[in-house]
């Protein structure tokens, strides 16, 4: 497969370019390479789609920033079914764009200039969102969803007109979707105002969906979430959006995943933070520990003299790279526990420390009984 050349090359245009010169830029390419323009040109046909092709993304802030950030290989989606962005004839690049080509007298629509009449349009991009658990974003799943889009009318075959009846041409453009407007010595073409570029009018509409063509359905889906996702993430199912009209392909659905938060584990990037709690003993003398991995658990040795908020790292412990690379780190900081009560033989063996150490420290609190007892005797005495 040939090396996909840089989008900004592909366009012309420099990395910080606004959205009004990357649409422009395309324009011009799109207009020098249309197929009106180059008949039988297999190349120009090819220039026509790998700028289609980079304007798509270049033209998506979404798309771009992936890109920017990734490259080529962030575009790839997910789902199960891998997408990078392109079209596989020119009919897909008219439907998506074909408003761009209106009034240079080209072809907008899979037939071309000379044909006329109703254009094939992309269904809707849809989106959605999931939640996942942190272990199953680390591991990879698969998860169902279900989603309502307009679906293609089983009655009349997307046509909009009642079953034995058909369209009517549109009066006011012939049936051709488009009219010629003069303005002095330049005349432009223009969508039709009267059919909206269909070129026909339905005057006998279909009962199930009242001439629009398209009904709304109810669907469930299985997306294939890749190990390592992350909060914000989104994976694009070609295809499986809302179905076009006039027989245009469908659009996208994006599915933006939504990771919650655990209770033992921070997530910062690839990397994953856990907090354990260790005893002054374990600290000071030493001591091998279990702590908490993705996968259960891992014996951390603990040295002796390891201060509070020692931070051990564990290469390779963090989240899998989405994209194949290498996966983060589990970082474990150790909380040094101060005990809240302590029993006789912990308090004397801590103030038998405290004497070798030299160290200042509070004197034995007697109990409130003790306190009454000694009160009692006292008067007892007198």
């Amino acid at each position: 497969m040939p090396q996909k050349r840089d989008y900004y090359e592909v366009l012309g245009v420099d990395t910080d370019a606004s959205a009004t010169a990357i649409k422009s830029s395309y324009k011009t390419i799109a207009l020098k390479n249309h197929p009106d323009r180059n008949p039988d040109d297999e190349v120009a046909v090819e220039r026509f789609k790998e700028a289609a092709e980079a304007f798509e993304v270049l033209s998506n802030p979404d798309k771009r920033a992936r890109y920017d950030r990734f490259g080529h290989a962030g575009l790839q989606g997910g789902g199960g079914r891998g997408h990078q962005p392109g079209f596989s004839d020119v009919g897909d690049i008219f439907s998506m764009f074909g408003d761009i080509f209106e009034g240079f007298g080209l072809g907008g629509g899979f037939g071309g200039s000379q044909r006329g009449g109703p254009r094939a349009r992309r269904g809707n991009h849809l989106q959605t969102g999931l939640s996942i658990d942190l272990p199953d974003a680390a591991a990879g799943c698969t998860r169902t969803i279900e989603i309502s889009r307009q679906e293609t009318c089983s009655t009349c075959s997307g046509s909009g007109a009642r079953p034995g009846s058909t369209p009517d041409a549109c009066d006011y453009c012939g049936g051709h979707g488009r009219v010629v407007q003069s303005q002095g010595i330049f005349s432009l073409q223009a969508t039709c105002p009267a059919c909206q570029g269909e070129g026909q009018i339905i005057r006998d509409k279909c009962d199930g969906c009242r001439g629009a063509g398209r009904m709304p359905s109810s669907v469930t889906l299985d997306v294939k979430i890749p190990a390592g996702i992350d909060s914000g993430m989104r994976l694009c199912l070609r295809g499986e959006g809302e179905s076009g009209s006039q027989g245009g392909p469908r659009g996208d659905l994006y599915v933006e995943i939504d990771v919650l938060q655990h209770p033992l584990f921070q997530r910062e990037g690839p990397h994953l933070i856990c907090q354990v709690p260790i005893t002054f003993s374990q600290a000071a003398l030493g001591s091998d520990i279990d702590i908490p991995v993705l996968e259960g658990r891992h014996s951390l040795e603990v040295p002796a003299g390891t201060q509070p908020g020692h931070v051990f790292r564990i290469r390779g412990g963090g989240m899998p790279d989405p994209r194949g690379g290498r996966a983060g780190d589990l970082m474990v900081e150790v909380q040094v526990e101060v005990p809240r009560k302590l029993g006789d033989e912990q308090e004397e063996l801590l103030r038998q420390l405290a004497e070798i150490e030299q160290t200042n420290v509070s004197p034995h609190r007697t109990s409130f009984l003790d306190k009454l007892k000694d009160w009692f005797s006292s008067e007892d005495d007198e």
